[in-house]
């Protein structure tokens, strides 16, 4: 039986099944209804050839397993691209929040933004949303303290983004070995 679509974090570790659930979520949402559209809204940035390779895999996993889901490349300015695509009849999937804080507070290239306001931003565009929105984070925060002030930064800041953007959504799933376990809402 499908789920219904809502707005939802998807939390997890690397290789957790944290995209797949997003994408299986995406194609419930288009086969519910004719009228239904799926949008991605990737953040990741191609700074290397793995990176690259990354991205390149992803999109064509992505094109088999949701065919009619479309992708629009936004890496800092998530707030408005959610509120320029997101539509009643529109799921939309943000994949992930983790890049999307990363290209804030160690961009490549020029200085890094304090993320609080962009992050205010975000939840209001959630909150805001007139259709379905499901975001994918990783959760680090389970593991060793690093050892760089940065690198704490990050992890600490990261966790707060993922605590603010959980309340706005109407259901938080931790993904594991591919396994959802629903912490907020109804599975």
């Amino acid at each position: 039986m499908a789920e219904t679509v809502c707005t939802e974090l998807i939390l997890g570790g690397q290789r957790s099944g944290k995209s797949r659930r997003a994408e299986l979520l995406a194609r419930q949402w288009l086969g519910a209804a004719a009228a239904h559209r799926a949008l991605m809204i990737a953040t990741g940035q191609a700074w290397d050839d793995e990176m690259r390779d990354r991205i390149a895999r992803h999109q064509r996993d992505r094109a088999e397993r949701v065919p009619g889901m479309r992708t629009v490349e936004e890496p800092l300015a998530l707030a408005e691209a959610l509120e320029e695509h997101s539509a009643q009849q529109t799921l939309v999937v943000v994949d992930c929040l983790t890049l999307w804080l990363t290209n804030l507070m160690m961009p490549a290239e020029g200085a890094s933004a304090d993320p609080y306001e962009p992050t205010q931003s975000l939840c209001r565009a959630i909150a805001d949303a007139p259709g379905p929105v499901v975001l994918v984070s990783n959760e680090i925060g389970l593991g060793v303290i690093p050892m760089g002030r940065d690198v704490r930064d990050y992890v600490d800041t990261l966790g707060g983004l993922n605590q603010r953007v959980a309340a706005v959504c109407a259901r938080v799933t931790l993904m594991a070995a591919g396994l959802p376990l629903t912490l907020k809402g109804s599975s």
